[in-house]
């Protein structure tokens, strides 16, 4: 299957450099290690107040929102399957212009990512050895996970299964204990309130919740990034996609729905938030006293500093190499070390960027920026998921007229106005900054396309 797939590469007019070395089990645990199974622990108290408690709902949501993402990007990743995620297939699918631009809002997403997992995983690790500050958490978190990547993607998908174990004995440890816990009387009470509260719902108001949640479910678009690395064809890509969420989805509303029946203070927290970010780590001492509140923290902090961050570093650095390799970003960042396969220069420059924001952000005094940088992540991701359910219709339906109609029309018409009603309704401040990044694209593209240097892609 590795040259039946180097083959397809070179059909596009690309060279293969990076080494395919990842079997299907190794997609299926990047993915799951990309959108960290215990990803909720980081970011529980957000959820639960932009939700009024509903938090299980709006996990429920978010996955059948990914699912039919995951859809489209299967059906793409066989057409194209080349390294660039969205960018490649927006590109082929409409037009190089259009990919460009999906590109680049995408960035806004896997750029920020690598940072929005260091300052989580920084103020979980200040929670446990405070004479450390947060800052310094970060730098050491980040020089690990490059020192990792700078060696291959054959090492980070071997450190990804053991990160992968770990996470999942933890994630049962809590799930163990906080039912026991429940069957005490610990707690609130058994209640399903997670799934609906007639007092708080409304529709408008779980969306705007969703818009958070999805936080953790990307990631499983990540392993699209890894087109060029998969030694088993194409239809694993898609495989590996959905087989992903739909193990991480149902262990979200799992430790979701017990945590929120056991969480201290629920009225505060849905009055006031959770500024601190350890609203879980609360409800998990309700269940099993300090030990389970200091190992739910550490977990938070080795799954989103070194697991998903590893990862996160690695799809971003491919999604530049990718760029820079169809000459819409600096050439320098298409160098592939020879000896480990990995796009070098690419690998740096994310570790700068990652170190330069997080050092930012984790002055700022509310939340350390947890709340504007996971919106606007949030924003870049789902903004160019709407970019692909169209390069879907236009690609299948429109262009080589499919009667496929479930999958290339009725899948991304539902993903359009599912993610469309979602970014419409996610945090103000991020749709501002949103929009004015996209706007950048748009110059940028104008810019290039003025002084002949019109966006292309190899083989078109």
């Amino acid at each position: 299957m590795s040259q039946s797939s180097g083959e397809n590469i070179e059909q596009y007019g690309y060279k293969q450099e990076l080494h395919r070395a990842l079997s299907y089990r190794d997609l299926l645990t990047y993915g799951l290690i990309f959108m960290v199974p215990i990803a909720p622990f980081g970011i529980f108290g957000s959820v639960y107040n932009a939700s009024g408690g509903m938090i299980a709902l709006a996990y429920a949501i978010g996955m059948v929102g990914m699912m039919l993402t995951a859809s489209s990007y299967a059906t793409m990743s066989k057409s194209f399957p080349v390294a660039g995620s969205v960018y490649s297939y927006a590109g082929r699918g409409i037009n190089p212009g259009v990919g460009f631009l999906a590109g680049w809002v995408i960035l806004l997403d896997y750029v920020l990512v690598p940072t929005l997992l260091y300052i989580v995983a920084a103020i979980a690790m200040n929670t446990l050895v405070a004479s450390v500050p947060v800052w310094a958490w970060l730098v050491i978190f980040l020089v690990i996970n490059t020192f990792i990547n700078l060696r291959g993607i054959e090492l980070t998908a071997k450190v990804n299964k053991y990160f992968l174990i770990g996470e999942m004995i933890v994630l049962a440890i809590f799930i163990v204990i906080g039912l026991v816990a429940l069957f005490q009387g610990k707690g609130n009470g058994f209640s399903l309130d997670a799934f609906y509260n007639s007092k708080t719902f409304s529709m408008s108001l779980v969306l705007g919740a969703v818009s958070i949640a999805v936080l953790s479910f990307l990631g499983f678009d990540g392993i699209a990034m890894l087109a060029e690395e998969n030694k088993e064809g194409a239809a694993q890509i898609g495989r590996a996609m959905r087989g992903a969420l739909l193990l991480a989805g149902g262990l979200f509303i799992v430790q979701t729905w017990i945590a929120a029946m056991l969480v201290p203070n629920s009225d505060k927290l849905l009055s006031e938030g959770d500024p601190s970010g350890t609203a879980f780590y609360a409800a998990a001492q309700v269940a099993g006293g300090a030990f389970l509140n200091k190992l739910t923290a550490l977990a938070t902090a080795i799954a989103w500093g070194f697991a998903n961050a590893l990862v996160a570093q690695a799809a971003t650095a491919r999604l530049l190499y990718a760029m820079s390799r169809d000459k819409q970003l600096p050439g320098v960042l298409s160098k592939v070390s020879a000896r480990s396969g990995t796009p070098v220069n690419a690998t740096y420059v994310t570790g700068a960027i990652g170190l330069g924001l997080g050092l930012y952000f984790v002055t700022q005094k509310e939340d350390f920026g947890l709340t504007l940088v996971s919106t606007l992540v949030n924003f870049g991701a789902l903004t160019a998921f709407i970019v692909l359910h169209i390069a879907v219709i236009i690609h299948f339906k429109i262009r080589n007229k499919s009667t496929d109609n479930v999958r290339h029309l009725l899948i991304p018409l539902l993903g359009i106005v599912l993610l469309g009603w979602v970014v419409y309704k996610a945090n103000v401040a991020a749709q501002t900054v949103g929009v004015i990044w996209a706007a950048i694209g748009v110059v940028l593209l104008i810019i290039s396309t003025m002084t002949g240097r019109k966006p292309k892609l190899s083989g078109m």
